[in-house]
């Protein structure tokens, strides 16, 4: 029994690394052409079901093949509605292991030809470690540790079960069929492979350890299983991924129900039909497979129903940000209507960016999670609307609509330039909150509060703004920060002030400076796009004068300490 136990530990080994060695060679193999596959091939939901289909049936990994879909996702090379495609497709594809081990592992003599392949295959690697060919031999030997790892876990399986009472491990009715759809789940999680979990059960009926609906059950509860790797991979991950992962979940769980509503009728044909059971291999490997196509068959076509159920959930501060609000495709189909939208997103962007700032210059210690993910949300933000403006310059513009399209370019890249200054600025806060104990406490207390009026004023929509006398005001500004850069020097050469605290301290508030300067510009673009368009209302309120209101009193507030 306990050499059996070895073997039966030894096959498994064998065959989670044979998995990794296809699934690592031919990714390797394959180079971009994966990721390119993988975005090409899936405008369409059924063009994806049979991408993710041929791309696990080819590296025997589902879970593979949804944690790349999953991570294309995450680097934003993939929708919600791709990837679940995908994942429609590799839930078929996965079945082919079973096919493989059943028509082929128990089949013939597997050393006969799995030693030459894994000979094969290792010359090959050595040959071109670094090359294509090699990546190609390390799958071929993983093939061929496929079936050996196959052979050494169907020997395990039938000394295991020369000790064992089979009775005892096949209880019958559902209350069987659930305890077995649990192990199968549990081989799935423990080896996070279904295509192991399915091995195991394969050559545990094979062998006699347990009979066929026992192993039917368990290779539904295998189909579950493996959804564990993708909720495992989308720790931290973006909000798409996370939905991946949840639709992942959800068209796997239905595929399950639908095997265990096929159940009873398979078991009785298993039963009835003395064809069929003398084939339980080949007929589990048909179950597999048959309830996985009916599955896919009905969800299909609720997919663009299901990825916009998902698209509103997992929604983060980011993700919130980064979406635009007044850009859309039917939007975009106009130019015209086009350059209002654009107007209105980049009013509410600079909003946003004003508040951004007032936050991370209200010197309240280091950034926490919510200004970092409103900074990420921002930049975001801003690439979309870049994104968006090159895809309107593609189609055939009258010459009152192109004109515009560098203004808004601009105004973008002010915002992203200006967002990105405020969080570094919020990052190395601590320097400027040292020399606040010092003898130039008031003077810096005075300049902060400048550059937050003026970033306060640096706002089209308020009544009586005047861009001369936003440029006069950022003038202004730039001599009050010479002064106080002069006088930091002084106080750092008499010793005042520690050099090493000086040279940071300044560096941020310089930053201060930019951040004024690219909300100036802001402000003035804006103006000028909003007199170009009169139909877009420049009067409305500005929500976050509140906010900066509030840190300029907290300001003050240091400044009467």
């Amino acid at each position: 029994m306990l050499l059996a136990l070895g073997t039966l530990a030894g096959g498994l080994g064998l065959f989670l690394l044979a998995v990794a060695m296809i699934t690592d060679g031919l990714k390797i193999a394959a180079g971009a052409a994966l990721r390119d596959i993988l975005a090409r091939s899936t405008k369409t939901t059924w063009r994806g079901l049979f991408s993710g289909f041929f791309l696990t049936a080819l590296v025997q990994s589902s879970s593979a093949v949804t944690v790349a879909t999953i991570g294309f996702v995450n680097a934003g090379l993939l929708g919600i509605h791709q990837a679940l495609g995908i994942v429609l497709g590799a839930t078929v594809g996965t079945t082919m292991t079973g096919w493989l081990v059943a028509a082929v592992g128990f089949q013939f003599k597997i050393s006969s030809f799995a030693l030459p392949m894994l000979g094969a295959g290792m010359l090959m690697r050595m040959i071109g470690p670094n090359r294509r060919i090699g990546a190609v031999g390390e799958a071929l030997a993983g093939f061929g540790l496929f079936f050996l790892g196959i052979d050494f876990l169907r020997e395990a399986f039938t000394g295991v079960a020369a000790g064992i009472n089979l009775a005892a491990l096949s209880p019958e009715g559902f209350p069987g069929a659930v305890v077995f759809i649990l192990v199968g789940f549990a081989m799935t999680l423990l080896t996070q492979s279904s295509s192991a979990a399915i091995a195991l059960t394969l050559t545990a009926l094979t062998g006699g350890l347990i009979s066929f609906p026992a192993a039917a059950a368990a290779a539904i509860g295998a189909t579950v299983g493996t959804t564990s790797t993708s909720a495992l991979a989308v720790i931290g991950a973006t909000p798409n991924a996370k939905r991946v992962a949840a639709g992942h979940v959800l068209i796997n769980s239905f595929n399950a129900l639908v095997g265990i509503a096929m159940l009873p009728v398979v078991i009785l044909l298993y039963q009835s039909q003395p064809s069929v059971a003398m084939y339980p291999a080949l007929s589990l490997a048909v179950f597999h497979t048959v309830f996985n196509i009916v599955g896919v068959l009905l969800q299909s076509p609720l997919m663009l129903r299901l990825g916009n159920w998902l698209s509103g959930r997992f929604v983060d501060l980011v993700e919130q940000l980064g979406r635009p609000q007044f850009l859309d495709r039917n939007i975009m189909a106009s130019p015209e209507l086009a350059l209002h939208a654009f107007m209105l997103e980049l009013q509410r962007m600079a909003e946003l960016t004003r508040s951004h700032a007032v936050a991370a210059f209200s010197n309240e210690g280091p950034p926490g999670k919510q200004l970092k993910d409103q900074h990420d949300g921002l930049r975001q933000l801003a690439q979309s609307v870049e994104i968006a403006v090159t895809q309107l310059e593609s189609e055939r513009l009258h010459a009152d609509v192109s004109r515009h399209l560098p203004t808004i370019l601009r105004i973008a890249g002010y915002i992203d330039e200006a967002v990105t200054q405020a969080h570094e600025n919020a990052e190395n806060d601590a320097d400027v909150e040292f020399l606040l104990q010092t003898s130039v406490r008031d003077e810096i207390l005075a300049y902060q509060l400048s550059v937050l009026k003026l970033i306060e004023n640096s706002d089209p929509r308020l009544d009586g703004f005047n861009t001369g006398e936003l440029e006069q005001a950022y003038q202004h500004l730039r001599e009050q920060w010479r002064t106080l850069k002069t006088r930091l020097l002084e106080a750092g050469v008499s010793g005042q002030i520690p050099v090493r605290r000086l040279n940071p301290a300044i560096d941020s508030l310089r930053i201060m400076l930019r951040v004024a300067e690219r909300s100036t510009r802001i402000a003035i673009r804006l103006a000028e796009l909003g007199s170009a368009l009169p139909s877009v209302d420049m009067a409305e309120s500005a929500p976050d004068a509140a906010a900066a209101t509030l840190a300029e009193s907290e300001i003050r507030e240091k400044a009467t300490d």
